[in-house]
């Protein structure tokens, strides 16, 4: 005979009757109260006559868009704070204070209004409306590519 052949003998299950028995008097629901008696099913939003959850959202104000929004530039706002052959890209925008990186997650999006004289590079990460696109590229701008 091997020790690891050996195997240990079940006991008996008992029969358990009365308040010693594993389910016996009130069968674990507690006493009294609506979730002890028979049939009792509570809705699980009822949060005992409180506003529940879905009902107090509604009274809160404003909406967060789960994708933030681009920062649009302006070709005005370009020309005042980059000088001819700079580069325009999120970490010299940053590096210029002109923004906190807070707001400026959704990235930056370049928009057509203002004038722009002077030729700048752009990272490729930002996005330009047509009349802006228009705008840099007849400046000598470029943009550069992945």
């Amino acid at each position: 005979m091997q020790i690891n052949t050996l195997s240990v003998a079940k006991k008996p299950e008992r029969k358990r009757v009365g308040r010693g028995g594993r389910r016996g008097k009130t069968a674990g629901r507690g006493t009294k109260g609506q979730k002890a008696r028979s049939g009792a099913s509570i809705d699980p939003l009822f949060e005992g006559g409180r506003s529940s959850l879905v009902e107090r959202l509604k009274k809160v104000k404003g909406f967060k868009s789960p994708r933030p929004k681009r920062v649009a530039l302006t070709l005005g706002f370009l020309e005042r704070h980059f000088s001819a052959g700079e580069e325009v890209s999120r970490e010299t925008i940053l590096g210029k204070k002109l923004f906190s990186p807070k707001h400026v997650e959704g990235g930056f999006k370049v928009v057509g209004s203002g004038e722009l004289s002077k030729a700048l590079t752009f990272d490729s990460r930002i996005r330009f409306s047509d009349t802006a696109l228009e705008a840099v590229k007849k400046a000598g701008g470029t943009v550069k590519e992945d």
